[in-house]
């Protein structure tokens, strides 16, 4: 059962990234608990702005929702932070794949500096917390699995060392200034409005057209798959539960194979695309699996969509809507 914050005071909340996939099923989650939002984001050409300008079509109809767009990079956020309660972090450069080479630096830039130029801007306010966007990224290849938050992070990817960067710094801002601050580690959130580099979109879009589909390495890599709205239950827990300087896992409790995601999705579309079998890819790790008893225990967190039923959601979604632009290919 999803989470209510009916038994705390209304807050002022601001959301960063607010047209994209989490940030604007976030909006929409805050605003049916009954809270004022503010959605920034700065449209980064990473995809197309439609589907972001899509995203935000029921958010604009609230009252309670304003939308500014803003770059974290360069513009004054003093305005836009003026009697927040709430900051959710979710604004950043997505795509492990994408983070190699010279592109690296827009990932210094837009998930480094923006946070800590975040971070800068919220030091002496009087927030409630600030919640901070990370990935599981940050694990690499984990020596064990379920993988707990104890786990000495190892990244691989380019990508994977821009989130853990930004955990350091809500953690050193925290401790230093008492900015409180909560880290989620999300593994694999997939769902309706989902980027559409991410895998599940390609999959599913490739099955519904009837086209290629490129499968990197043999398959069998197995993700911790996370429905969206679990996702964000985790992220508004965190918000009013979790303990500041804290960091805490978000997985959907379904480990799967890619293979036998592409099994499900035949099952559900009665496509049959051309499945292209490639060179497994810089930065992908073998495995994903979270170990979510520290969000269950402090924040009383329990996923409760599993991937069948949030596959299906997804596949509706995008039956009801034409192709938008495509970039590089994510993870």
């Amino acid at each position: 059962m999803a989470h209510s914050s009916d038994d705390v005071t209304k807050m002022r909340c601001l959301v960063t990234g607010a047209a994209g996939f989490i940030g604007s099923h976030l909006a929409q989650r805050l605003l049916a608990d009954g809270h004022q939002v503010i959605g920034l984001d700065a449209f980064t050409d990473y995809y197309g702005r439609a589907q972001k300008e899509e995203n935000l079509g029921e958010l604009r109809r609230s009252e309670r929702f304003q939308f500014v767009e803003m770059d974290l990079l360069h513009d004054d956020l003093t305005q836009p932070l003026d009697q927040v309660d709430l900051v959710f972090h979710m604004a950043a450069q997505p795509g492990v794949r994408a983070s190699w080479g010279a592109a690296f630096a827009q990932y210094v830039e837009l998930n480094i500096v923006a946070t800590q130029r975040l971070l800068d801007a919220v030091r002496g306010r009087k927030l409630t917390k600030l919640v901070y966007a990370s990935s599981s990224s940050v694990y690499g290849d984990a020596e064990s699995f379920p993988t707990p938050e104890v786990t000495l992070p190892k990244p691989i990817s380019p990508y994977g060392v821009s989130k853990l960067a930004g955990e350091h710094l809500c953690y050193l801002y925290w401790r230093q200034y008492g900015v409180p601050t909560v880290s989620l580690r999300y593994f694999t959130v997939y769902g309706p409005r989902q980027r559409p580099d991410m895998a599940f979109h390609r999959f599913i879009r490739s099955y519904l057209e009837n086209g290629d589909i490129d499968v990197f390495g043999d398959g069998e890599q197995i993700r911790d798959y996370t429905y969206v709205t679990d996702a964000v239950d985790a992220t508004v827990r965190a918000a009013f539960r979790g303990d500041n300087g804290s960091v805490f896992n978000v997985g959907g409790g379904d480990q799967v194979t890619v293979n036998a995601v592409l099994s499900m999705l035949s099952g559900l579309t009665s496509g049959g695309p051309v499945i292209n079998r490639k060179p497994a890819q810089d930065g992908d790790a073998r495995r994903t699996c979270a170990d979510i008893r520290r969000a269950r225990e402090r924040l009383g967190y329990v996923p409760v969509i599993g991937l069948l039923a949030g596959l299906q959601s997804e596949v509706a979604w995008l039956r009801a809507r034409p192709r938008m632009s495509v970039p590089p290919e994510g993870t």
